[in-house]
């Protein structure tokens, strides 16, 4: 009987420290850095504000496709260089920026492309906004490539991005995105006015010039 009374308490104590090599084994686990699946990185962990390298996509003479700064269709492999979802996946969202030698990028969302503009040499090192010839976002109402630059936004509405969270519904017009503010909440917003302080909000885990939030973004 004295045995028995005492197997229990030898039970816990087994338990217990597998308990603690399991603790300190995930603990262990969790500090290592995650390896990317970029080529030519392996054993490489990515800053905290990157999801994934994402490389533009060439411009193909062959595709007939003029002028060189024309919208392009999303292409089903392209990666967001901000947040690394897949563009064609959330069409309805898209954005896309194309620089001078035809090279281009696709976003998931118009957030996203600002976030790109305000931060260009981040994800696309050795480039710059002035670089660029060309910026589109997606018409909510018509799902038709719109100039960035000429386009209205509407900030603070209940429309969830892709990421399910605000973001900024491009619009044609300011009549049609003033419709859409009276249904959906939210203010009616020009290109020149997403500026930092905007862009922290909306998405504050990423990188943007924390010390000018007032300051607009390249044009």
């Amino acid at each position: 009987m004295h045995a028995l009374r005492h197997r229990p308490t030898r039970r816990k104590a087994l338990w217990a420290g597998l308990a603690g090599v399991g603790a300190l084994t995930a603990a262990a686990f969790w500090k290592l850095p995650l390896p990317t699946a970029t080529p030519g990185s392996a054993g490489q962990s990515l800053p905290d504000d990157v999801c994934v390298v994402a490389p533009p996509t060439p411009f193909n003479p062959a595709s007939g496709l003029l002028p060189l700064e024309a919208p392009r269709a999303i292409p089903a492999d392209a990666r967001c260089p901000v947040c690394g979802m897949y563009p064609a996946r959330s069409a309805q969202w898209a954005a896309q920026a194309i620089f001078a030698n035809g090279d281009a990028h696709f976003f998931d969302s118009p957030l996203s492309l600002f976030q790109y503009l305000a931060n260009v040499g981040q994800y696309s090192p050795g480039r710059t906004a002035q670089d660029l010839v060309a910026r589109y976002v997606t018409d909510t109402d018509t799902g038709a490539w719109i100039a960035a630059d000429t386009a209205m936004y509407v900030d603070g509405s209940s429309a969830r991005g892709p990421m399910r969270a605000g973001n900024l519904p491009a619009f044609a017009s300011a009549e049609a995105a003033r419709r859409f503010a009276g249904q959906r909440g939210g203010h009616v917003i020009a290109f020149g006015n997403v500026d930092n302080t905007v862009l922290y909000r909306l998405a504050p885990g990423r990188s943007v010039d924390h010390s000018a939030h007032q300051r607009p973004l390249v044009k």
